[in-house]
């Protein structure tokens, strides 16, 4: 598959093609190592086995790679979207989204803020300049939104089947809920374990898009499709107990987000660049509060906002 090409033009690399470059680019980046300490859904569990937004991503690409894989579309292109599709995530998932959202002029949303991550914030400010497909793909990858590539329409289907499936598990996992709650009448189109509703949305979308220029699932399991993720907003995503903490997050990242606003001399140098070429004061640290991980969010807000003990000996 031929590529439109980058905003800066390079020389080809001699064994790997472009799609493959851009796979290794972001999975080299800081912003992608600094997934692994990002919420998905569940805020600090108790445990070592819960989702994070890297491993959210991981089964992203596994998914985008085996249905290319199939259909005998390019899977580095498809591996290369998934990979940066949540970059822009804020600390505590949709939590920080909302918060950052609110405050921020012009709002926030986090696929836009992954393509600014890849265009001008990565590389002290330089960007990936990565191929016209893969930011196309993912700035897209939201469900009302389309990809121009199949492999972003893959990309796209796959991020909601992975992250029904591994929140379920993990929903399983922390109590929140059981396989056995899930309707009967679901099940029977779509299986009655979470692996078998992962293989069935897999084969599906396979079976139906093979040698079609579109990515899609049968009617009925379309409809399953959006049934189980009506199941998931009510029972899980919007569950008292697994959603508890996220307005104290919310006031947090706020707070973090006017703090770094009334001492922009804390931001590093290469953002504070970017405001003398063009880019406003709100949306630099707009993007500062976005790329911090839970972990480090929670350590400036104590260090800024809570007292610390002391003595003379």
């Amino acid at each position: 598959m031929n590529s439109k090409g980058r905003e800066k033009e390079e020389k080809p690399c001699d064994i790997r093609p472009c799609f493959q470059r851009d796979r290794d680019r972001i999975l080299y980046s800081k912003s992608f190592r600094r997934l692994k300490d990002k919420t998905q859904v569940f805020l600090s569990p108790d445990g070592d086995h819960y989702r994070t937004r890297m491993t959210h991503t991981l089964e992203v690409s596994q998914n985008a790679r085996t249905i290319a894989k199939a259909l005998l579309l390019n899977e580095d292109l498809a591996e290369a979207i998934a990979l940066g599709h949540d970059l822009g995530h804020t600390p505590f998932g949709h939590a920080g989204e909302r918060a950052l959202n609110q405050v921020c002029p012009g709002g926030f949303r986090h696929n836009e803020q992954s393509l600014r991550i890849v265009e001008k914030l990565e590389n002290y400010g330089q960007g990936m300049n990565l191929t016209w497909e893969v930011r196309d793909g993912i700035l897209n990858h939201e469900i009302d939104l389309t990809p121009s590539t199949l492999e972003g329409k893959v990309v796209r289907l796959s991020d909601k089947i992975a992250y029904m499936h591994h929140d379920m598990d993990d929903a399983i996992r922390g109590g929140i809920i059981t396989e056995d709650q899930v309707p009967e009448d679901l099940c029977d189109v779509i299986g009655h374990t979470n692996r078998e509703w992962l293989d069935t949305f897999i084969h599906d979308i396979v079976a139906n898009s093979l040698d079609k220029d579109d990515i899609r699932m049968s009617d009925e399991i379309y409809d399953a499709f959006h049934r189980l993720r009506k199941f998931m907003f009510d029972r899980v995503y919007t569950n008292p107990i697994a959603k508890s903490q996220e307005g104290k997050v919310e006031v947090m990242i706020k707070i973090l987000y006017f703090y770094y606003f009334d001492h922009i001399d804390l931001l590093p140098d290469y953002l504070k660049d970017m405001m003398n070429h063009g880019e406003t004061k709100e949306r630099v640290v707009c993007d500062y509060v976005s790329s911090m991980t839970d972990r480090y969010a929670i350590s400036v807000f104590e260090e800024v906002y809570i007292p610390h003990t002391w003595g003379v000996l």
